[in-house]
């Protein structure tokens, strides 16, 4: 006779098996890592476009990109990882942007202030040579 305080053989097998199953999901569903590479190259991106006084320039970008950094900071406070790096992400961008913009404000900046070098030296040609157009 079998006693009746063993279990039949094959529950150990399904035990092992089920808490295997409960450990991967648990694993599984666990926290995701800091994104640390992300927010570490939106830091780098702001301190970019600071470096090229996109203060000055794209104030409105360099905001956003600050806020939205602030944003990723608060959801890895919050265990929010995958949102911590959406915001770390677009706070990049947002930092990329500010930085574009600004060396195309001053580019068209210094386009102007040669075209008007430019017509000052016509004018002077013109006038010291009796010329007029």
């Amino acid at each position: 006779m079998i006693p009746t305080s063993q279990a039949p053989c094959g529950s150990r097998p399904r035990k092992a098996v089920g808490l295997t199953g409960v450990l991967i999901l648990a694993a599984c569903a666990s926290t995701p890592p800091a994104p640390t590479a992300n927010l570490q190259a939106a830091q780098r991106a702001i301190s970019t476009a600071e470096g090229a006084e996109a203060g000055r320039y794209a104030p409105a970008e360099l905001s956003e990109a600050r806020t939205r950094l602030a944003s990723a900071d608060a959801a890895i406070r919050e265990q929010r990882m995958i949102t911590a790096e959406r915001f770390a992400d677009e706070s990049r961008v947002e930092a990329e942007l500010a930085s574009a913009k600004t060396a195309d404000l001053k580019a068209r900046a210094v386009n102007d202030e040669m075209t008007r070098s430019n017509d000052t030296l016509i004018d002077e040609m013109q006038r010291n040579s009796g010329d007029r157009p």
